[in-house]
């Protein structure tokens, strides 16, 4: 689904955004031709290089081969396991995920292999682990790169050798699980410098997937700009049908180090502070960005300044309002007004 753009009365240029309807059940979302014909449902995109992502999952989705994905914080790691699982001959069967990051290092054997009751102190009943909840189906293993050394030998032969023990038995479980792990780090850097053991790196590398960051499919913005402005309309009762052609080229640029993740946040927060139904993005929420800020003080300040200048022009010096500068940079008037004095600017210099 392509966004149009047109141009209203007054002459601003704006990007119409799909209705609300259109992303209802049983409607195309606005995602890539390559995700409708491989039913990749939840991946929104058209670029270049989203396609080869989805080609590669196609290709090793039908198989039983371990995948390591790798890609930065935000990318969208897990959504690319849950395509995998999905579309192999396991789908019908348990999805499990665990983050290896999130969980205590002192709970992360037992959560993965289970424990039998008494193996420790708190061990009050008999556990399942997540290995043997997946039996069947898939493990998603996120940050693989933060298990302990002390518990990847165990790890290796799950993988290896499909078995295990719980905690506290010493009775062998055998599992059927298909193991996909996922991280943000470099695992060959890590084997180098010993923090990684080089078998269990091989076992997992079996099938790399490299996940590429937002700012190298910038085509992709306009389309998950489209698809999370109606997903959080809908969730919000809200009605929202354009965004300023403006906004949308402050969405493109962006270096987006929280890529995707930080993308559906920034939207978010947008629809919130949206009052109309013409989406309005603070455009101060780009001023922190790495690329605008030089690391110096008189930079942050330049990048500032150039950005309170730009909402005067297009508020023709009104500051505060329907359409002032204020509201246009997501600001209270007082706070914008102790900005200008700071940077010595002038209202009167920006109106008509």
């Amino acid at each position: 689904m392509a966004t149009v753009a047109f141009t209203d009365p007054g002459g601003c240029m704006k990007t119409r955004l799909p209705k609300l309807s259109d992303f209802e059940a049983g409607q195309p979302c606005p995602r890539s031709e390559d995700s409708s014909e491989y039913g990749f449902e939840d991946i929104v995109g058209n670029s270049p290089a989203l396609r080869g992502v989805l080609e590669k999952i196609a290709i090793v989705a039908p198989t039983s081969a371990t995948v390591l994905l790798h890609g930065e914080t935000g990318t969208g790691k897990e959504l690319v396991a849950r395509a995998i699982h999905k579309l192999s001959r396991r789908r019908h069967r348990n999805f499990v995920c665990m983050n290896c990051a999130a969980t205590p290092s002192g709970l992360l054997e037992s959560d993965v292999f289970g424990h039998e009751k008494g193996a420790f102190t708190g061990a009050l009943i008999q556990k399942k682990g997540r290995l043997e909840l997946a039996d069947g189906g898939t493990l998603f293993l996120d940050e693989i790169g933060d298990i302990s050394l002390e518990l990847q030998p165990k790890l290796l032969r799950a993988v290896q050798e499909q078995e295990f023990e719980r905690l506290g038995s010493t009775r062998t479980i055998q599992v059927d699980v298909r193991m996909i792990a996922a991280t943000h780090r470099s695992l060959r850097d890590m084997v180098r410098n010993g923090s990684f053991r080089e078998d269990l790196f091989y076992r997992l590398n079996v099938f790399p997937i490299e996940i590429p960051p937002l700012r190298e499919r910038r085509e992709d913005i306009p389309i998950l700009v489209d698809y999370f402005v109606a997903k959080t309309c809908r969730r919000m009762g809200k009605q929202i049908k354009s965004i300023p052609d403006r906004a949308m080229e402050l969405l493109i640029r962006n270096p987006w180090r929280g890529n995707i993740r930080e993308l559906a946040n920034v939207i978010e927060r947008a629809v919130i502070l949206t009052a109309g139904d013409e989406l309005e993005v603070p455009a101060m929420e780009f001023v922190s960005a790495p690329e605008m800020c030089i690391s110096t003080v008189s930079g942050f300040h330049q990048a500032e300044s150039n950005a309170i200048i730009g909402a005067l022009k297009e508020a023709s010096g009104r500051v505060s309002g329907r359409g002032g500068a204020a509201e246009r940079l997501g600001l209270k008037r007082t706070t914008l007004q102790t900005k200008m004095r700071k940077l010595n600017i002038c209202r009167e210099d920006y109106a008509c």
